[in-house]
C-alpha cells in the first residue's frame, strides 16, 4: 500500500496540472485575439509612423520594406534607423527610399552609457516620428497587405494605448523547430491571452517587441523607451508600465497577417531564446528553476512513466491533444510538434539554464553587443 503512495502522488500532481493547462489552452483556442480576425473599417485618414530599428539586417529588411509599401493602408511614414550596421543594410534602405518618398533612413547615434542597443534605437526613432500612432516593427517581420489596417482597427475599436502581436513564426529547419515553438507554447499554455486585455491584474501581461503599436499619448505617458533604457526584455516591461498606468493593452497572435522569421538554425534559436527566457519572467532564480522543473515534471516525465504505468498513456495523449490545439492556433506544423515534443522539453531545460547563467554573469551577447553593458 505504502509503495503505491509515490505513484498516486505523481498521478494527482501531473493530471491536475495537465487538466488546468488544458482549460487555459481551450480558452485561448476559442478567445485569443488574432490580428485580422475581425476586420473593421478603412482608416486611411489616420497618419501613422512605422519605426524600424535595423542592425545587420541586409537579408531581412528588403522583405519587410516590400511588404510595407504594399499595404492597403497608405497614409504613413516609414523611418528606418541604421544602428551601426556592418553589412549593406543602409544601402538597401537607401535604394528603397530613392523610389518611395515615404521611406526615410536615419543613422543611429552612438550608444550612451545606461542604454541597450535596441532600446536606444527605438528611442531615437520615436523622436523622429511625426504621427500620433507609432508602430515599432523588427526587420525580420513580414506583413500581409491588410496587416497595418487590421492592427489599427484593433487599436481604435478597443481604445488601446498599446497593441502587441506575437507574429506567426516561419520555422525553416528542424533545429529551429526544437526551440522556436516553445515561445507560443509557454505563452498559450500558461497565460489566458484575452485576459491581458480584460483583466486589470498586472501579472497578466505579455508583449512581443517584434510588432508593437502605441498611441503617442500612451507612449509618452509611460516615459517611452527612456523608462526601459537598460531592460533586456523591454517589450514586457513596456506592457507592465501600460497596465500599471491604467491604460488599455491587448496582445494578439499574428495569424496570417503578421509573420516573422526569427531564427534559421538551432544555435540562433537557442541563443535568442536564452536572451529573453529568464529575464522575461522577472522572478528570483530559485523560483524560476522550480518552475522549469515543474514544466519538465508535467510535460516530459509522463513519456517515461507510461512504459511502467499505463495510466500515464492518458497523460501523454492529453499532452499531444494540447500540442495539436496550440499548433493549429499558432499555424505551426502539427506533426513536427508532436514528434519533437520530448526533445523540445529537454532543450527548454538547457536553454533555461543558459539564460540564468548568462543573466547572473551578465554575459548575454546579441548582435555583437553585450546586453548588460551599463
Amino acid at each position: 500500500m505504502y509503495s503505491d503512495l509515490p505513484v498516486l502522488v505523481l498521478k494527482i500532481a501531473i493530471f491536475s496540472g495537465l487538466i488546468i493547462t488544458s482549460l487555459v489552452i481551450l480558452y485561448n483556442y476559442f478567445t485569443a485575439p488574432v490580428i485580422g480576425k475581425n476586420r473593421g473599417q478603412n482608416r486611411n485618414d489616420e497618419f501613422i509612423s512605422i519605426l524600424i530599428p535595423a542592425r545587420n539586417e541586409e537579408h531581412n529588411i528588403p522583405k519587410l520594406l516590400q511588404s510595407l509599401v504594399s499595404q492597403s493602408h497608405t497614409n504613413f511614414e516609414i523611418i528606418v534607423l541604421d544602428d551601426h550596421s556592418e553589412d549593406n543594410t543602409a544601402g538597401i534602405v537607401q535604394e528603397f527610399a530613392a523610389g518611395n518618398s515615404k521611406i526615410k533612413l536615419v543613422s543611429g547615434k552612438e550608444l550612451p552609457s545606461g542604454w541597450l542597443g535596441k532600446n536606444w534605437a527605438c528611442n531615437q526613432l520615436a523622436e523622429y516620428a511625426g504621427a500620433n500612432i507609432l508602430i515599432f516593427i523588427d526587420s525580420d517581420v513580414v506583413l500581409s497587405p491588410n496587416a497595418i489596417q487590421n492592427a489599427l482597427n484593433m487599436l481604435k475599436e478597443n481604445d488601446l494605448g498599446m497593441l502587441s502581436s506575437f507574429p506567426t513564426q516561419i520555422i525553416p529547419s528542424i533545429g529551429s523547430y526544437l526551440v522556436t515553438p516553445l515561445m507560443n507554447w509557454l505563452l498559450l499554455t500558461f497565460l489566458p491571452l484575452r485576459q491581458v486585455f480584460a483583466s486589470k491584474r498586472g501579472s497578466l501581461v505579455a508583449a512581443n517587441g517584434q510588432f508593437i503599436v502605441f498611441t503617442k499619448e500612451a507612449y509618452e505617458t509611460i516615459g517611452g523607451h527612456v523608462s526601459v533604457a537598460d531592460n533586456v526584455v523591454e517589450d514586457m516591461e513596456l506592457a507592465r508600465l501600460i497596465k500599471t498606468s491604467g491604460l488599455r493593452i491587448m496582445t494578439a497572435l499574428g495569424g496570417s497577417e503578421i509573420r516573422c522569421r526569427m531564427y534559421s538554425t538551432f544555435s540562433e534559436a537557442a541563443d535568442g531564446f536564452a536572451k529573453n527566457f529568464y529575464p522575461g519572467f522577472k522572478v528570483p532564480v530559485p523560483f524560476f528553476l522550480i518552475m522549469i522543473l515543474a514544466f519538465i515534471f508535467m510535460y516530459l516525465i509522463p513519456f517515461v512513466l507510461m512504459f511502467f504505468y499505463p495510466v500515464f498513456l492518458i497523460a501523454a495523449a492529453l499532452i499531444f491533444f494540447q500540442r495539436l490545439l496550440l499548433s493549429d492556433l499558432s499555424l505551426q506544423n502539427k506533426l513536427l510538434n508532436l514528434l519533437l515534443h520530448p526533445a523540445q522539453m529537454t532543450v527548454m531545460t538547457f536553454v533555461a539554464y543558459r539564460s540564468v547563467i548568462f543573466s547572473i554573469r551578465k554575459k548575454t551577447v546579441w548582435k555583437g553587443r553585450n546586453l548588460h553593458r551599463i
